[in-house]
């Protein structure tokens, strides 16, 4: 994507969301328009410039330089995950903003770090044109990662072809789970994927995200939670895996908002929308996603999540 068009969708951003929030956040408070000055920032055209400069940042800087955050989660003693690492990738986004080859990276620049396990958390194949390429991508990278590649899927698998995605995974060595788990060879550890529950209305939706988590969990043996990791596109999941003793979720779908103030969304439009969520001693972790809606991001970068596993 051109310089101008990165420039130009920053700015618009702006002008379509956040000037027009601040608007009404000055009329909330009822704070007085000095006239004078709103005459000369017209004139000097100052608007603009910061327009362009924010869609500059936004789009050119922030969007693509990921960050490292790094999390250590308790886990039941004599678990023998002392020192376990995961890392969580999700929401990439293959597309115009995204490309097979940057996800080449991404995973090139985890694996260097020494994970034990990498996740993904859905919303990976977003193109039609891409996915097969990504899908061996993924296939490759699976030896680099002790533990192997764990998937569960997002929404837009569903909406671009999920019977196609579940084929191309089907003939990779990622671990897609389908409301289901799998222990992983030769540890003590089980993980747990949930599907994405593609209804609106919200009786239907907790029905249905019930369903999924039941059957994802029905298979651990006697309902040993506590050695169990939840993988679930949408953060609400969390709510289930807490009330079971699942001690770690990882989720993503909210992108974090793609904007932030001091490590908070700006649009908290998600029961979950950002981070570490802790409850009844049980963590949540709601990524800010790899790839974008649209390729502007401002305090809320795309991140890699390192989990480290530590016995209580």
């Amino acid at each position: 994507m051109s310089l101008f068009w990165v420039v130009l969708i920053g700015a618009l951003t702006l002008i379509f969301l956040v000037i027009p929030g601040a608007l009404i956040w000055r009329r909330w408070m009822r704070i007085p328009v000095d006239e004078g000055r709103r005459r000369f920032l017209k004139r000097a055209a100052a608007y603009p410039a910061a327009l362009a400069a924010a869609g500059s940042y936004g789009g050119l800087y922030e969007r693509v330089h990921t960050v490292d955050r790094r999390y250590t989660i308790p886990v039941p003693a004599a678990s023998g995950l002392n020192g376990y690492r995961i890392a969580q990738i999700s929401d990439v986004h293959l597309g115009p903003f995204f490309s097979p080859e940057d996800l080449r990276r991404l995973l090139e620049r985890i694996a260097a770090d020494g994970p034990d396990l990498l996740a993904v958390t859905g919303d990976l194949f977003d193109d039609v044109g891409m996915n097969p390429d990504a899908a061996r991508i993924l296939d490759h990278f699976t030896e680099a990662f002790p533990d192997g590649i764990w998937f569960c899927l997002g929404n837009h698998e569903h909406h671009r072809g999920v019977a196609a995605i579940k084929g191309l995974l089907a003939s990779t060595r990622v671990h897609a789970l389908y409301n289901d788990a799998e222990q992983v060879p030769g540890r003590v550890l089980w993980i747990a994927g949930v599907d994405f529950p593609m209804i609106r209305d919200e009786a239907k939706f907790q029905q249905f995200k019930a369903d999924f988590f039941r059957q994802a969990v029905e298979k651990i043996p006697g309902k040993d939670y506590g050695r169990t990791i939840l993988l679930a596109h949408h953060p609400e999941f969390f709510d289930n895996a807490a009330e079971k003793g699942i001690p770690l979720t990882l989720a993503g779908h909210t992108h974090g908002s793609q904007f932030g103030v001091l490590g908070m969304p700006l649009f908290p439009i998600f029961k979950y929308t950002r981070g570490m969520i802790r409850r009844d001693g049980c963590y949540g972790y709601v990524h800010c996603g790899n790839g974008s809606w649209f390729p502007f991001r401002i305090g809320c970068p795309p991140e890699i999540a390192y989990m480290t596993l530590s016995e209580g």
